[in-house]
């Protein structure tokens, strides 16, 4: 996996997984995280492109799909910014939380692990921040 600096943003590019999902969930989660804040300007299609070497079009398509969410604004001329829209971000955010969740509750069912004994090993694992 290799680990690529643009701007503001921190990719790590895996070749064996679709790439134009890597690139929207590695946006989606800085937009979530508060890596980037509302109004900051993503890099060109071109130049994340070129910086990834990957092809124009998977990074068109992802940015094509950020803006079918809301979390970014093309403004003609100026290139794509995060939303400014802080009730969308929160709403991203939280369905991001829901899809680790239903991941963690479904990996504890897989390993026949109940309700009560997953709630207690959360408890366990310390919150490293």
């Amino acid at each position: 996996m290799e680990n690529i600096q643009v701007g503001a943003y921190n990719f790590q590019i895996d070749l064996s997984k679709p790439l134009y999902e890597q690139v929207l969930q590695q946006i989606r989660h800085a937009i979530a995280r508060s890596d980037v804040l509302p109004g900051t300007k993503l890099p060109s299609v071109r130049e994340l492109a070129q910086q990834l070497k990957i092809n124009p079009n998977t990074v068109m398509r992802a940015y094509q799909e950020l803006d079918r969410d809301h979390l970014t604004e093309t403004r003609r001329g100026q290139g794509t910014f995060i939303t400014s829209d802080l009730d969308t971000v929160k709403q991203v955010k939280k369905a991001l939380a829901s899809e680790a969740a239903l991941a963690f509750v479904s990996s504890m069912k897989k390993l026949g692990i109940d309700r009560p004994t997953a709630e207690s090993l959360l408890k366990e694992v310390a919150w490293h921040e």
